[in-house]
This record gives C-alpha cells, structure tokens and sequence, in this order.
C-alpha cells in the first residue's frame, strides 16, 4: 500500500486547510477493510494521533486536540481520506501524516502503513 499526503502549506491563524491522502497499490475490496488515520509531529516531539477513519463504514475516531475543529472524512470512489482543518493554530503546526490500520486506532504502533508527511505551518 502507498500512501500519498499532499495538502499541507503556510496558513495563518484562524484559517482552514485541507490535506489529503491518497491511497494506491493494493486491491481497494482488500483495503476497504483499513482504518485511515492522520497524525502529527512538531520538531522534537512524539508523533500524535490527530484523528481516524474506517474506509467501510465511516466510523470516526478524534483526538481530543482535533474535536470540534477538525473533521476527517474519505472518498471511496477516489481511494483519498481528508482532513479538513479550521479555526488553525500556530500549535498546529506539525508534519501531518496519513497512515493505514487495521483497527480504529490512535497508536503508532498499530499503523502498518505511512504516507511520506505533509508540512503544515500556522503563523501568528
């Protein structure tokens, strides 16, 4: 599976951004049974758990950071999960990557598969 984050840019605060994520390389009937997720890491820090998706059902999962500002949806037709960010904060600013799970989950360790990591900068 290959994972494709594009998206990211300089944004001011309080302005919105969307990323995407594009998914390739694997029969999607297989893939649909992943969970997609989008985490985070500022230099020097951990890579955080931002928010998660299931491919079939929807289902979603948010980090407590990301509620009520940012909204993770996908597109099966195109094989591309986004996240949409608003209300952005100079905290924010991070490397955002995608990445594929089998569970619904919020640990690193249960990703199999990574996107390559967009930058996402917010000024103040």
């Amino acid at each position: 599976v290959q994972l494709q984050a594009s998206g990211g840019g300089l944004v001011q605060a309080g302005g919105s951004l969307r990323l995407s994520c594009a998914a390739s390389g694997r029969t999607f009937s297989t893939f649909r049974s992943y969970r997609m997720g989008w985490f985070r890491q500022a230099p020097g820090k951990e890579r955080d758990f931002v928010a998660a998706i299931s491919w079939s059902d929807g289902s979603t999962y948010y980090a407590n950071s990301a509620k009520g500002r940012f909204t993770i949806s996908r597109d099966n037709a195109k094989n591309t999960v986004y996240l949409q960010m608003n209300s952005l904060k100079p905290e924010d600013t991070s490397v955002y990557y995608c990445a594929a799970s089998r569970f619904l989950a919020s640990m690193t360790s249960e990703y199999d598969y990574w996107g390559q990591g967009t930058l996402v900068t917010v000024s103040s």
